[in-house]
């Protein structure tokens, strides 16, 4: 038996543009820190191999820091890295893997070239690098050609979509799901789909360590197989990811549904760590939207690492408390009046109306309160 770490889908150095300066930063740090996180795992589960199917980098051309710290912190690990190019960072002549080659230590392995290599005495790794962003040949097809010596554990490793997974027969990198039987693979490690999934008892997806999108709500993972000759590997995952990318919606009928929800939400998570697109939605008073907005801005926005909220599908009802607080007289009395009509009428001025006399409340509240400061 052999114990491997399998991983993939790093894309360090990448560059999380429409981020602020900060969350752009730490996101940044969070993937070279998965590294380290990735090390810790195969320790604790005494696996002495590391093997990353694809998309260590994020493109062709790193720069120096970049290939620096990714390496530097391989170094200080006691496993031996495994590193294949995927589509992101396909191989090319003189290109970067020849600088990863020139720069990396002896426990660091590259796998640039389709040839069975063997990862230790009686077990062997079959890589399918790309020499292309986009392939139109399955990858992994010269697996069965690639000979090992007779009862050796024999671990494909691959980045691609499972053929299941294409719309069209146009799509890139496909594999055949079939692969890890047809070719005599006890284990096929695959990279490209970001989330952890087993397409079958053989073949399976580590996803990324550290979670860089939007539509996944677990954390970043990758798997510790245990892997024999013969029979179906034993798959663990593990969890690594610093960040988690969460996606909520909250329907709320007044501010007290928005308290639980909040409540809820803080108990379940550690909000330092959280990226949150967030929808409030519902039918509630001016003055509940109105709190409901400052407390998104004033309050979860701050303990969040990133909070984009809508509030769009939040409309508010005036009540008749709402409208005793705009303390208006004359024209502006007036004017009140005529954006509540609007507000109700459902044409396609009433969003315009409900966000004016919104702003109108909020004026009063803050005129009111000057005044009796």
């Amino acid at each position: 038996m052999v114990k491997i770490v399998h991983t993939a889908d790093w894309q360090l150095g990448k560059p999380f543009g429409g981020f602020p300066d900060d969350v752009r930063s730490a996101l940044t740090e969070a993937r070279f820190e998965a590294i380290d996180r990735i090390a810790a795992v195969a320790l604790a589960h005494q696996a002495l191999h590391v093997v990353v199917a694809g998309d260590v980098f994020d493109n062709i051309d790193p720069g120096d820091r970049i290939l620096g710290q990714a390496l530097s912190r391989m170094d200080q690990a006691p496993v031996t890295w495994w590193l294949m190019p995927g589509n992101h960072d396909h191989a090319r002549a003189a290109g970067l893997w020849t600088r990863v080659r020139a720069r990396a230590p002896d426990k660091v392995r590259i796998l640039d070239t389709p040839v069975a290599t063997m990862l230790e005495e009686g077990a062997w790794l079959l890589p399918a690098p790309l020499d292309h962003r986009r392939n139109r040949d399955d990858p992994t097809a010269g697996f069965g050609e690639m000979a090992t010596p007779a009862g050796a554990t024999r671990i494909g490793l691959a980045h691609g979509s499972i053929t299941e997974f294409g719309g069209s027969n146009d799509s890139s990198n496909l594999i055949s799901p079939d692969r890890a039987r047809t070719a005599g693979l006890d284990y096929l490690a695959l990279g490209d789909w970001h989330g952890h999934l087993e397409i079958n008892a053989h073949t399976a997806y580590s996803g990324t360590p550290e979670v860089d999108r939007f539509g996944r709500d677990e954390a970043g993972s990758v798997i510790v197989a245990d892997v024999r000759p013969g029979a179906p590997p034993r798959l663990e995952r593990v969890e690594t990811g610093r960040f988690r990318w969460l996606t909520r919606r909250w329907e709320l009928s007044d501010a007290k549904d928005f308290e639980h929800q909040l409540d809820a939400f803080r108990a379940s998570c550690k909000p330092a760590r959280i990226l949150l697109k967030l929808t409030v939605a519902g039918s509630v008073s001016l003055a509940a939207r109105v709190a409901v907005l400052e407390r998104l801005e004033q309050d979860l926005a701050h303990a969040l690492r990133w909070l984009e909220a809508r509030s769009e599908d939040l409309l508010a009802s005036p009540t008749d408390d709402d409208l005793s607080n705009i303390d208006v007289q004359g024209v502006l009395a007036l004017v009140a009046e005529r954006l509540l009509a609007s507000s109700r009428s459902g044409d396609a001025s009433a969003q315009t109306a409900r966000a004016a006399l919104e702003r109108l409340y909020i004026e009063a509240l803050r005129v009111g309160d000057e005044a009796s400061s």
